[in-house]
């Protein structure tokens, strides 16, 4: 029987019974746990949906670094928007932008390291309750960084920061290390279907 057979009573006592399960559920949940975020995979979105998290983040009253690896500036319109919490939110472009354009892998390794290094300084931190890694993934895919460093730098976190570490590629280390891994898949492209450019408000 399907959703839209069920008379109104009917309806009422389902719902009823999902509300059961749910209430149960949730009561049987802890109160708060620090959590390791993954955005991966080929799809748009990855690095969108993590500064949303940064703004629920801000809007409660809570302290946010943010540490891009591969992207080599903040975007004009991010910086204008996320600047008004100059207060509670830091920001740190470690990175000299995409691989294809600087051609110089000692110099991206050694600034993926430098990355690290600055994140980490961050997640250990109690003061700051959400640190985002911009491209982490990206830069674990290549070789830049080791996977196990920096799995064992997660676990050394305080019990309630949450890390949000986006980028395609995730190395399965993080992946099972992550508390919430979220997969992003590619089904259409403007790019690659029409030609269509990065455009202001959607890329950028």
């Amino acid at each position: 029987m399907t959703s839209s057979s069920l008379s109104a009573e009917q309806h009422r006592l389902k719902m009823q019974r999902r509300k059961e399960v749910q209430d149960q559920r949730i009561a049987n949940c802890i109160a708060e746990k620090g959590l390791v975020i993954v955005h991966t995979g080929n799809g748009k979105g990855k690095t969108t949906a993590a500064l949303g998290m940064v703004m629920r983040s801000l809007g409660h009253g809570y302290r946010v670094a943010i540490v891009q690896f591969i992207k080599g500036a903040w975007e004009p319109a991010e910086k204008a928007v996320l600047g008004q919490w100059s207060d509670q939110l830091v920001f740190h472009a470690m990175g000299d932008g995409f691989t294809w354009e600087t051609q110089d892998r000692d110099r991206d390794i050694q600034s993926a390291q430098t990355a690290w290094e600055k994140a980490l300084s961050y997640i250990l931190n109690p003061e700051y309750k959400l640190v985002l890694l911009d491209e982490v993934n990206v830069a674990l895919k290549l070789g830049y960084l080791e996977p196990n460093a920096v799995v064992q730098g997660l676990a050394q976190k305080p019990e309630n920061t949450h890390v949000i570490l986006t980028g395609r590629g995730a190395p399965s280390d993080l992946i099972a290390a992550a508390d919430l891994v979220t997969e992003m898949t590619l089904v259409k492209h403007p790019l690659r279907e029409q030609g269509v450019k990065a455009q202001p408000g959607i890329e950028f």
